[in-house]
């Protein structure tokens, strides 16, 4: 059984990098659960004259001279900063996102040096195997979606004498339909988003489960992340706020918590049953919150998972419905990789709860719901285009009205992207003209993502020191690494997680750039890194292998 306090914290960041700041020791906080708002300190709300002499200082102005100057407005305007790393937000500073991290950042620059023609290095390509970015590998855009987002971009293209030999016939409709139910792309939309846009995702999901969907309760967002953070904005009132999160989890949530000063709960997912999840022992850490005093507001649960590529079943989806309809917190279902599934198939939890009402009237009544779907996943991969919405079901109405007025400030998602999420969620049918190559173009995408994960499997099974779950869906692998005490002892000398130190020696000796699993949290003990399989061919596989080989050698 795992326990709440078995979980390392989030990688630690070196003086030398170049990241805004280290997160905080223990983001997570679980072991007592005890959350303290980060407030600037009274040294940090400093005087002119000591501000001055600070800035002074480091312009190598001498100290003498500060007192002189202060006597001038115009001088003292001019050598003091209102917003410095002391006196911004303190919970931006703390929040930490390792997807974009330190590895990332010196993926950049290594890619910068390879453009300016240095040689030097053991490798000639950077593999950004640390993000889900579909097209930056070679996945090509569906051509209907392209299409039609082509001409809804520049109307005049329905006019051209040509255009029928350009277009098929589907993608002229369509982009008519469109353009007379939005008027131009240029032109703010309603804050929710376009309602013959959110009629055709409403109809989406209805032939998805088999439950009606209410075109009301779905808000468009510029891809899902826009959308998890202006619900948890919406839901957090402070530090005693508690939101449930899994671990490992997506540094979205995190990060997004931790900005909102208020409380992450972990709750650990079983690594030995394929990172699954174990009701008793999330309804103990549901149980342990709410009698330390956090007020538990929702539970984040992402199907199938990032960074893991588990799928849950519906018996653990009922059995988390179930905790919700006891405890009364909202369920946050995150499930963006709904169509990347390469092992059984997926189950929402809007199919399930609306299962549980019909079959169980009055107990799940009153379960709140917030479902996050996004253009940036699947066989689309647009995550450029900031595609994506979130369906609201059980939600209080006055809430409701108060995550209007939030969206409304923003006035409304980008159109286009509301128009790749129409297309997404209504592609062509059989018959239609675009179906053949739309269906022939999606099988292509599906058949390569399934084959690089089950070749990257593969070859992890095969390295010594490494065990990885077979996959099941979304677009990573989580495999569990063994780190021989040698370089344990390194990285704790260089002030690095293991897990960190492991991908950053990978990065300068392949190319290969990965997240260390110490950035998604993990259990105590273990070590990690997430990679996606979206790189095409098999050569960087065989320098991670090398790689590995030469690590434990060096280090054993």
């Amino acid at each position: 059984m795992p326990q709440p306090s078995t979980m390392s914290s989030f990688s630690r960041t070196s003086s030398s990098t170049s990241v805004l700041t280290s997160p905080p020791a223990t983001p997570f906080y679980p072991t007592s659960r005890e959350y303290s708002p980060v407030a600037p300190s009274s040294s940090s709300v400093r005087s002119v004259s000591s501000s001055m002499a600070a800035v002074s200082s480091s312009q190598g102005v001498p100290l003498s001279s500060v007192s002189q100057e202060t006597s001038s407005p115009v001088s003292t305007a001019s050598r003091r900063k209102a917003i410095t790393i002391d006196t911004m937000n303190p919970y931006l500073r703390r929040a930490d996102y390792a997807v974009r991290g330190r590895l990332a950042i010196r993926a950049d620059e290594l890619r910068e040096q390879l453009d300016n023609g240095d040689t030097s290095l053991p490798f000639k390509e950077i593999v950004n195997a640390n993000i889900g970015n579909p097209q930056a590998m070679d996945q090509k855009p569906i051509t209907f979606f392209r299409q039609v987002l082509s001409l809804v971009q520049y109307p005049q293209l329905l006019d051209n004498e040509f255009a029928d030999k350009i277009f098929p016939k589907d993608s002229l409709d369509r982009a008519r339909i469109l353009l007379n139910e939005i008027g131009s792309l240029g032109a703010y939309s309603q804050s929710q988003g376009v309602p013959y846009i959110r009629k055709s995702i409403a109809k989406f999901i209805e032939d998805r489960d088999g439950f009606p969907a209410d075109p009301n309760g779905i808000y468009l967002a510029g891809g899902a992340s826009s959308a998890v953070s202006s619900l948890l904005t919406t839901i957090c009132g402070g530090p005693e706020t508690g939101v449930m999160i899994p671990v490992p989890q997506y540094p979205l949530y995190s990060a997004t918590l931790t900005i909102a000063n208020a409380t992450p709960i972990p709750y650990l997912l079983d690594e030995s049953t394929g990172w699954g999840t174990d009701t008793k022992y999330i309804a103990s850490v549901v149980k342990n919150s709410i009698a330390k005093g956090v007020d538990l507001k929702a539970m984040v649960v992402i199907n199938p998972c990032n960074p893991t590529g588990s799928c849950l079943s519906p018996e653990e989806i009922k059995d988390i419905i179930t905790l919700a309809a006891e405890n009364t917190f909202m369920i946050i279902a995150d499930e963006v990789y709904q169509t990347n599934i390469y092992k059984g198939e997926f189950h929402s939890f809007k199919k399930i709860l609306c299962e549980l009402q019909r079959d169980v009237p009055g107990k799940y009544d009153n379960v709140e719901l917030a479902s996050l779907h996004s253009t940036s996943k699947g066989m689309v991969g647009e995550c450029g285009q900031r595609g994506g919405y979130i369906e609201l079901v059980g939600i209080d109405e006055q809430v409701i009205e108060q995550l209007y007025k939030l969206v409304s400030i923003s006035l409304c998602p980008a159109v286009s992207g509301q128009v790749l999420t129409e297309l997404m969620v209504n592609p062509p049918k059989p018959g239609d003209e675009s179906y053949p190559l739309y269906k022939e173009e999606v099988d292509a995408v599906y058949k390569a993502l399934k084959e690089r994960a089950l070749s990257l499997f593969n070859a992890f099974k095969e390295m010594e020191g490494v065990s990885c779950q077979e996959p099941m869906g979304a677009m990573y692998l989580f495999p569990t690494i063994s780190i021989p005490p040698k370089a344990i002892k390194e990285a704790q000398r260089q002030n690095e997680e293991p897990d960190q130190f492991y991908c950053l020696e990978l990065l300068e000796q392949t190319g290969v750039c990965v997240v260390p699993g110490s950035g998604f949290g993990q259990k105590d003990g273990t070590f990690h890194f997430r990679t996606t399989f979206l790189a095409p061919g098999e050569e960087y596989v065989r320098r991670i292998i090398a790689f590995h080989k030469e690590f434990l050698k060096k280090y054993s």
